[in-house]
């Protein structure tokens, strides 16, 4: 008789919730659900950009490193022309590539006058802007979804946020029930939504930040070589080699 006194003083027993972090994730309204999905496949694209560009930087910045060391050799530029190829594996060694098709191209027609020669220069000087412009645009994809993600990422999260808060405040409107275990559960799987988007935005913030740095001093990298090689042929022109 006590017993049953006390349970209805006190009310039934309030149910067991799940605070983990799947937990909140099932208990989530539709749409909290579909923003947490999509900025925790927004994070994991994310990190896959961050490790193929930091492997991918590092490997350019060696492979230029080794093709400087041949190029300022003192071997013959026909002979490390034929050794590349037209097709090489580095960016810079496309530039030098692009800038030797245009060289063999006119020498193999033999030089003629001096508009001839002025003409040669332009075209190696172009073939070499349109190579590096080529090349840095490939090595750029996937800064755009950083970026994206970068200063989107919080907001979504925020949207998931105040979604779940609102659903949360109707349930309890609904129920009556103002109490601490009632209430927590819808608040942090609403903060959860948040909690991802900061997860998302702050690689890709930070990551952004750093390859764009990265590879600005390889695209200017690639200028300084362009100009050094430029002027490499001009002085050729000059002296009447081809």
């Amino acid at each position: 008789m006590e017993n049953d006194l006390n349970t209805n003083l006190l009310g039934a027993p309030e149910a067991v919730v799940d605070v983990s972090l799947w937990g909140l994730f099932l208990q989530a309204d539709i749409v909290v659900k579909i923003v947490m999905l999509l900025l925790l496949l927004a994070s994991i694209w994310t990190w896959t950009i961050i490790f193929y560009k930091s492997f991918r930087i590092r490997r350019l910045n060696r492979e230029a490193d080794a093709f400087e060391d041949r190029f300022w050799s003192g071997a013959s530029l026909d002979d490390l022309y034929d050794e590349i190829g037209d097709e090489p594996n580095d960016p810079m060694a496309s530039v030098f590539s692009a800038a030797m098709k245009e060289w063999r191209h006119t020498s193999g027609r033999g030089m003629g006058g001096e508009g001839v020669r002025a003409g040669l220069q332009a075209r190696i000087d172009k073939a070499m802007s349109v190579t590096i412009g080529r090349e840095m645009g490939e090595l750029e994809r996937g800064m755009t979804f950083l970026a994206s993600v970068g200063s989107t990422a919080p907001f979504i999260g925020l949207f998931g946020t105040v979604w779940g808060i609102m659903n949360s405040f109707i349930s309890i409107a609904g129920s009556g029930n103002t109490s601490l275990a009632v209430v927590a559960p819808g608040i942090a799987e609403a903060l959860f939504a948040t909690a991802l988007g900061l997860f998302a935005a702050i690689p890709a913030s930070a990551a952004y930040n750093k390859f764009s740095s990265d590879l600005s001093k390889y695209g200017d990298r690639l200028d300084t070589f362009s100009g050094e090689f430029s002027t490499i042929l001009a002085r050729f022109l000059d002296d009447g080699r081809g």
